[in-house]
């Protein structure tokens, strides 16, 4: 079915607008330094929180 009117330029990016791709937000690694995201294990050393430590996945 198809819609009765065509949507203006301005509703039809008025629609889109909230599709904007937003960069990740990483932090630096207290255990090596590289970058990590929030809440997850360093793929690198396998750092969580302090006291926790994953062991780390090896790299082919």
């Amino acid at each position: 079915m198809l819609p009765c009117q065509r949507k203006t330029r301005s509703q039809s990016r008025q629609g889109r607008s909230h599709q904007a791709l937003v960069a990740k937000n990483t932090l630096t690694c207290p255990g090596c330094g590289e970058a990590k995201l929030p809440h997850c294990a360093c793929k690198a050393c396998g750092y969580v929180r302090p006291g926790l430590k994953v062991g780390a996945q090896a790299q082919a």
